[in-house]
């Protein structure tokens, strides 16, 4: 009992270590991509929070998966390397009698991660497809930022605002430039303030203030200028464009009723994240091995490549299920068949006395 209470005590405190990392890494990997696309303007830079957060959701199930088998990996590891595993043997209790309380102790988050697989990730995947959808289908003048050119969603023009006015209204900016191409004739227009206003018939419109107007065909010296106190310009209203769901959006209910091919592999690869994680608790056991006269990270190195193998080959099952060329029953059982066979190869390894290559 004393030993139990000090593995799951250590297995708890290694958890939230290792969850604490990977939270970290995988926010600062996509607050990078995010950013990187906020600076090319492909993204708004005050969607970038809300982005952040359905992401870090999303990917949640594979950071948890990867707390549990690390954490029991690092507990047992260090017990091989101080020798308390010695005394785990010597009081005649055998490898296999650690699966009980790894169970214990990986069952309760196999749980949250089979939820957030099944239910959670999807309504994240969802809510983010959704939201990229409505920043998509702003209108032109919706998308302009301070301090950036910003071409329209036609190409005809190009709207540039040095900064917010920030004295009448949020609306309103000043020092701005706009520049259309119609009929093969260029028209800039530079204003020192402008605004955007609504009509009773639900119109927008964009008021230029105080500025000019030039006007003429490139490549010719036909050009005039117009001075102007008042300008305004219509933005024509961009319709809602809503395209095919993904499968990864889909709730449950609705990945089962589809039946399609690739909602196969959608529904493979949320079943395939608890059983990963089951499956990597136990691993943990044999892999924790250290001998402590010999190198402390062959048995990391080893773990890290099993876990890419077993996750990349349920990545293959999954695209494979979803191109039609394997079914789901069998993508669904012949990973973790093939793994359930590793990890009794490892058992058996690190169990029997008389082994052949123990022999030799």
């Amino acid at each position: 009992m004393i030993f139990l209470r000090a593995a799951q005590r250590e297995f708890t405190q290694n958890a939230v270590a290792v969850f604490v990392a990977l939270f970290a890494i995988l926010i600062s990997t996509v607050l990078i991509r995010l950013l990187g696309q906020a600076a090319g303007g492909r993204v708004p830079a005050d969607a970038v929070l809300s982005l952040i957060g359905f992401g870090a959701i999303a990917q949640m199930p594979v950071v948890l998966s990867l707390t549990v088998f690390i954490a029991i990996l690092m507990t047992l590891s260090r017990w091989y390397r101080d020798s308390e595993m010695v005394v785990w043997f010597a009081s005649g209790l055998p490898l296999t009698a650690w699966i009980r309380p790894v169970l214990r102790f990986a069952v309760p988050l196999v749980l949250v991660i089979a939820g957030l697989s099944l239910f959670v990730s999807p309504w994240a995947q969802k809510k983010s497809a959704e939201y990229k959808e409505q920043l998509n289908n702003r209108d032109d003048v919706s998308r302009v930022a301070p301090g950036m050119f910003r071409e329209s969603s036609g190409g005809e023009r190009v709207f540039f605002v040095e900064a917010m006015s920030g004295l009448e209204g949020p609306d309103r900016v000043r020092n701005v430039f706009a520049s259309s191409m119609q009929n093969g004739r260029l028209g800039v227009m530079v204003a020192a303030e402008a605004h955007t206003e609504l009509d009773e018939h639900g119109n927008r419109y964009v008021v230029l203030e105080h500025g000019r107007r030039y006007e003429g065909t490139p490549g010719t010296p036909s050009y005039r200028m117009i001075e102007f106190e008042r300008y305004t310009v219509r933005m024509e209203t961009k319709e809602v464009e809503t395209g095919p769901r993904q499968p990864k959006t889909l709730a449950l209910p609705a990945l089962i009723k589809d039946g399609s091919d690739r909602s196969r592999g959608e529904l493979l690869s949320r079943v395939s994240l608890p059983v990963l994680a089951v499956m990597l608790a136990l691993l943990a056991i044999p892999l924790s091995f250290v001998n402590p006269r010999a190198g402390r990270t062959n048995n990391l190195i080893f773990a890290v490549l099993i876990y890419l193998i077993y996750s990349n080959a349920i990545s293959v099952c999954q695209a494979w299920v979803g191109q039609g060329r394997m079914r789901f029953e069998v993508g669904v059982l012949l990973p973790h068949l093939i793994m359930l066979l590793v990890l009794a190869a490892l058992f058996y390894k690190r169990l029997s006395v008389f082994a052949r290559w123990r022999r030799r």
